[in-house]
Protein backbone atom coordinates (compact mmCIF):
# COMPACT_ATOMS: atom_id res chain seq x y z
CA UNK A 1 0.00 0.00 0.00
CA UNK A 2 2.87 2.06 0.96
CA UNK A 3 4.65 1.61 -2.47
CA UNK A 4 1.66 1.95 -4.41
CA UNK A 5 0.33 5.03 -2.83
CA UNK A 6 4.04 7.06 -2.72
CA UNK A 7 4.38 5.81 -6.65
CA UNK A 8 0.89 7.34 -8.05
CA UNK A 9 -0.24 9.72 -5.09
CA UNK A 10 2.64 11.28 -3.37
CA UNK A 11 6.17 11.14 -4.46
CA UNK A 12 5.78 9.77 -8.33
CA UNK A 13 3.97 12.63 -9.72
CA UNK A 14 6.62 15.32 -8.53
CA UNK A 15 9.71 13.44 -9.67
CA UNK A 16 7.51 13.20 -13.29
CA UNK A 17 7.30 17.10 -13.58
CA UNK A 18 10.61 18.04 -12.15
CA UNK A 19 12.81 15.33 -13.91
CA UNK A 20 10.55 14.86 -17.15
CA UNK A 21 11.97 11.61 -17.88
CA UNK A 22 11.89 10.14 -21.30
CA UNK A 23 11.56 6.49 -21.78
CA UNK A 24 11.98 4.10 -24.75
CA UNK A 25 10.71 0.49 -25.28
CA UNK A 26 8.56 0.23 -21.79
CA UNK A 27 6.54 -2.68 -23.66
CA UNK A 28 9.07 -4.60 -23.23
CA UNK A 29 8.71 -5.05 -19.80
CA UNK A 30 6.00 -7.88 -19.41
CA UNK A 31 3.01 -7.09 -18.54
CA UNK A 32 2.97 -10.49 -16.18
CA UNK A 33 4.92 -12.96 -15.10
CA UNK A 34 8.56 -12.81 -13.59
CA UNK A 35 11.39 -11.57 -15.19
CA UNK A 36 14.63 -9.63 -14.03
CA UNK A 37 15.15 -6.01 -15.24
CA UNK A 38 18.99 -5.49 -15.03
CA UNK A 39 20.49 -1.76 -15.10
CA UNK A 40 23.70 0.10 -15.55
CA UNK A 41 24.02 1.71 -12.74
CA UNK A 42 25.07 5.59 -12.54
CA UNK A 43 23.52 7.25 -9.19
CA UNK A 44 21.43 6.38 -6.31
CA UNK A 45 18.40 7.92 -8.06
CA UNK A 46 18.14 5.03 -10.54
CA UNK A 47 16.77 3.27 -7.81
CA UNK A 48 13.93 5.21 -7.48
CA UNK A 49 13.15 6.40 -11.38
CA UNK A 50 13.72 2.45 -12.66
CA UNK A 51 10.28 1.59 -10.48
CA UNK A 52 8.65 4.75 -11.02
CA UNK A 53 8.56 4.68 -15.03
CA UNK A 54 7.53 0.72 -14.64
CA UNK A 55 3.87 0.26 -14.41
CA UNK A 56 4.31 -3.04 -12.43
CA UNK A 57 5.43 -3.36 -8.65
CA UNK A 58 9.89 -4.12 -9.16
CA UNK A 59 11.52 -5.72 -5.94
CA UNK A 60 15.11 -4.74 -5.25
CA UNK A 61 17.46 -6.22 -2.93
CA UNK A 62 19.69 -4.15 -0.77
CA UNK A 63 22.20 -5.01 1.28
CA UNK A 64 21.43 -6.04 5.08
CA UNK A 65 23.03 -3.16 6.58
CA UNK A 66 19.86 -0.79 5.72
CA UNK A 67 17.48 -3.02 7.41
CA UNK A 68 19.88 -3.62 10.60
CA UNK A 69 20.58 0.23 11.56
CA UNK A 70 20.54 1.60 15.27
CA UNK A 71 18.93 4.10 17.05
CA UNK A 72 15.84 6.39 15.03
CA UNK A 73 17.44 6.74 12.15
CA UNK A 74 18.12 2.98 11.78
CA UNK A 75 14.95 1.97 12.16
CA UNK A 76 13.49 5.23 9.77
CA UNK A 77 15.90 3.54 7.44
CA UNK A 78 14.96 -0.04 7.69
CA UNK A 79 11.04 1.18 7.66
CA UNK A 80 11.72 2.66 4.59
CA UNK A 81 13.06 -0.18 2.40
CA UNK A 82 10.52 -2.52 4.09
CA UNK A 83 7.71 -0.35 2.93
CA UNK A 84 9.42 0.51 -0.40
CA UNK A 85 9.82 -3.17 -1.81
CA UNK A 86 13.25 -3.40 -0.72
CA UNK A 87 14.82 -7.23 0.46
CA UNK A 88 17.79 -7.47 2.54
CA UNK A 89 20.61 -9.06 0.90
CA UNK A 90 23.11 -10.69 3.19
CA UNK A 91 26.66 -10.13 1.54
CA UNK A 92 29.00 -12.45 4.09
CA UNK A 93 28.54 -15.64 2.09
CA UNK A 94 27.51 -19.07 3.40
CA UNK A 95 23.97 -20.00 4.77
CA UNK A 96 23.05 -16.69 4.90
CA UNK A 97 23.75 -15.33 1.74
CA UNK A 98 22.55 -18.63 -0.10
CA UNK A 99 18.83 -17.80 2.32
CA UNK A 100 19.17 -14.19 0.66
CA UNK A 101 19.51 -15.94 -2.73
CA UNK A 102 16.37 -17.66 -2.12
CA UNK A 103 14.07 -14.20 -1.45
CA UNK A 104 15.45 -13.12 -5.08
CA UNK A 105 14.38 -16.53 -6.11
CA UNK A 106 10.88 -16.50 -4.30
CA UNK A 107 10.40 -13.14 -6.29
CA UNK A 108 10.70 -14.38 -9.37
CA UNK A 109 9.00 -17.91 -8.76
CA UNK A 110 6.07 -15.76 -7.63
CA UNK A 111 6.12 -14.19 -10.68
CA UNK A 112 7.28 -10.69 -9.97
CA UNK A 113 9.69 -8.57 -11.43
CA UNK A 114 13.20 -8.11 -9.43
CA UNK A 115 15.53 -5.13 -10.16
CA UNK A 116 19.50 -5.94 -9.94
CA UNK A 117 22.20 -4.02 -11.19
CA UNK A 118 25.14 -6.18 -12.44
CA UNK A 119 27.88 -4.65 -11.57
CA UNK A 120 27.01 -4.54 -8.16
CA UNK A 121 28.49 -0.78 -7.09
CA UNK A 122 27.65 2.60 -8.77
CA UNK A 123 30.14 3.39 -11.51
CA UNK A 124 32.72 6.23 -10.36
CA UNK A 125 33.27 7.67 -13.52
CA UNK A 126 29.62 6.48 -15.12
CA UNK A 127 31.49 3.95 -17.67
CA UNK A 128 30.05 0.52 -17.96
CA UNK A 129 31.67 -2.03 -15.77
CA UNK A 130 32.19 -5.66 -15.81
CA UNK A 131 29.11 -7.66 -14.71
CA UNK A 132 29.03 -10.00 -11.67
CA UNK A 133 27.60 -13.16 -12.19
CA UNK A 134 24.85 -13.21 -9.73
CA UNK A 135 22.58 -12.33 -12.61
CA UNK A 136 23.04 -14.95 -14.37
CA UNK A 137 22.71 -17.51 -11.82
CA UNK A 138 18.88 -16.16 -10.87
CA UNK A 139 18.32 -15.93 -14.73
CA UNK A 140 19.13 -19.26 -15.36
CA UNK A 141 17.88 -21.19 -11.82
CA UNK A 142 14.51 -19.56 -12.18
CA UNK A 143 14.70 -19.35 -16.12
CA UNK A 144 13.17 -16.27 -16.65
CA UNK A 145 13.88 -13.72 -19.26
CA UNK A 146 16.31 -10.25 -18.20
CA UNK A 147 15.17 -7.03 -19.50
CA UNK A 148 18.73 -4.58 -20.18
CA UNK A 149 17.60 -1.18 -18.88
CA UNK A 150 19.80 1.64 -19.82
CA UNK A 151 19.83 4.31 -17.18
CA UNK A 152 20.44 7.85 -19.14
CA UNK A 153 22.02 11.16 -17.17
CA UNK A 154 21.11 10.00 -13.69
CA UNK A 155 24.79 10.62 -12.47
CA UNK A 156 24.53 14.14 -13.59
CA UNK A 157 21.00 14.55 -11.38
CA UNK A 158 23.14 13.05 -8.34
CA UNK A 159 26.91 12.03 -9.19
CA UNK A 160 28.39 10.42 -5.84
CA UNK A 161 28.91 12.42 -3.19
CA UNK A 162 26.32 14.75 -3.63
CA UNK A 163 23.92 15.34 -1.32
CA UNK A 164 20.92 17.16 -2.91
CA UNK A 165 20.00 15.97 -6.60
CA UNK A 166 20.04 18.91 -9.56
CA UNK A 167 16.90 19.56 -11.09
CA UNK A 168 17.11 18.06 -14.94
CA UNK A 169 15.70 15.27 -17.52
CA UNK A 170 16.65 11.65 -17.50
CA UNK A 171 15.77 9.06 -19.67
CA UNK A 172 15.51 5.45 -19.61
CA UNK A 173 15.42 3.17 -22.24
CA UNK A 174 14.16 -0.63 -21.60
CA UNK A 175 15.59 -3.27 -24.40
CA UNK A 176 14.45 -6.50 -25.99
CA UNK A 177 13.51 -9.49 -23.46
CA UNK A 178 17.11 -11.76 -23.42
CA UNK A 179 16.09 -15.44 -23.24
CA UNK A 180 18.81 -17.52 -22.14
CA UNK A 181 16.71 -21.19 -22.67
CA UNK A 182 19.42 -22.46 -24.75
CA UNK A 183 21.44 -22.61 -21.32
CA UNK A 184 18.60 -24.10 -19.09
CA UNK A 185 20.23 -27.26 -17.11
CA UNK A 186 23.67 -25.59 -17.17
CA UNK A 187 23.29 -22.88 -14.95
CA UNK A 188 26.39 -24.57 -12.24
CA UNK A 189 28.90 -23.77 -15.39
CA UNK A 190 30.75 -21.18 -14.43
CA UNK A 191 31.66 -20.21 -18.06
CA UNK A 192 28.04 -20.08 -18.74
CA UNK A 193 26.99 -17.61 -16.15
CA UNK A 194 30.12 -15.75 -17.70
CA UNK A 195 28.65 -15.80 -21.10
CA UNK A 196 25.38 -14.93 -20.16
CA UNK A 197 26.11 -12.20 -17.96
CA UNK A 198 28.67 -10.77 -20.33
CA UNK A 199 25.73 -11.10 -23.07
CA UNK A 200 23.69 -8.75 -20.63
CA UNK A 201 26.32 -6.21 -20.20
CA UNK A 202 27.04 -6.15 -24.06
CA UNK A 203 23.05 -5.32 -24.31
CA UNK A 204 23.72 -2.04 -21.52
CA UNK A 205 26.72 -0.85 -23.15
CA UNK A 206 24.87 -1.00 -26.66
CA UNK A 207 21.80 0.40 -25.21
CA UNK A 208 23.45 3.66 -22.80
CA UNK A 209 26.21 4.31 -25.36
CA UNK A 210 28.66 3.69 -22.28
CA UNK A 211 32.26 2.86 -22.80
CA UNK A 212 32.69 -0.68 -21.09
CA UNK A 213 35.56 -1.33 -19.08
CA UNK A 214 36.43 -4.91 -18.59
CA UNK A 215 37.05 -4.44 -14.57
CA UNK A 216 35.21 -4.50 -11.83
CA UNK A 217 33.91 -1.58 -10.97
CA UNK A 218 34.70 -2.07 -7.12
CA UNK A 219 37.84 -2.50 -7.79
CA UNK A 220 38.24 0.58 -9.39
CA UNK A 221 36.29 2.11 -6.57
CA UNK A 222 39.42 0.57 -4.00
CA UNK A 223 42.19 1.72 -6.35
CA UNK A 224 40.72 5.44 -6.55
CA UNK A 225 40.59 5.30 -2.84
CA UNK A 226 44.52 4.44 -2.40
CA UNK A 227 43.89 0.72 -1.43
CA UNK A 228 45.46 -0.66 -4.51
CA UNK A 229 43.75 -3.55 -6.71
CA UNK A 230 42.26 -6.69 -5.23
CA UNK A 231 43.95 -10.11 -5.68
CA UNK A 232 42.47 -11.88 -8.78
CA UNK A 233 41.34 -14.62 -6.49
CA UNK A 234 39.69 -12.57 -4.25
CA UNK A 235 37.45 -11.23 -6.84
CA UNK A 236 36.57 -14.58 -8.38
CA UNK A 237 35.47 -16.15 -5.14
CA UNK A 238 33.38 -12.58 -4.26
CA UNK A 239 31.99 -12.82 -7.71
CA UNK A 240 31.25 -17.28 -6.27
CA UNK A 241 28.95 -15.54 -3.53
CA UNK A 242 25.51 -14.46 -4.01
CA UNK A 243 26.71 -11.21 -2.75
CA UNK A 244 27.12 -10.24 -6.39
CA UNK A 245 23.18 -9.90 -6.79
CA UNK A 246 22.66 -7.11 -4.59
CA UNK A 247 23.32 -3.35 -5.35
CA UNK A 248 26.06 -1.85 -2.81
CA UNK A 249 23.49 0.83 -1.97
CA UNK A 250 26.94 3.03 -1.43
CA UNK A 251 23.78 6.12 -1.00
CA UNK A 252 25.73 9.79 -1.40
CA UNK A 253 26.69 10.90 1.52
CA UNK A 254 26.90 14.87 3.10
CA UNK A 255 30.65 14.84 3.08
CA UNK A 256 32.19 12.22 1.00
CA UNK A 257 32.47 10.04 3.78
CA UNK A 258 29.79 10.84 6.48
CA UNK A 259 25.38 9.61 6.59
CA UNK A 260 23.62 8.68 3.81
CA UNK A 261 21.63 10.86 2.06
CA UNK A 262 18.27 9.75 -0.19
CA UNK A 263 16.42 11.73 -2.67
Amino acid sequence: MFYWVMKRIFLGPILKLLFRPWVKGLDNVPDSGAAILASNHLSFSDSIFLPLMVHRPVIFLAKSEYFTGKGLKGRLTALFFRLSNQLPMDRSGGAASEMSLQAGKDVLNSGGLLGIYPEGTRSPDARLYRGKVGVAKLALQTRVPVVPVAMIGTEKVQPIGKRLPTIRRIGLIFGQPLDFSRYYGMEDDRLIQRAVTDEIMYELMRLSGQEYVDEYAAVVKAQLAGKGPEPVHKIEVAEDATSDIAEDRDEPRSDGNGSAEKL
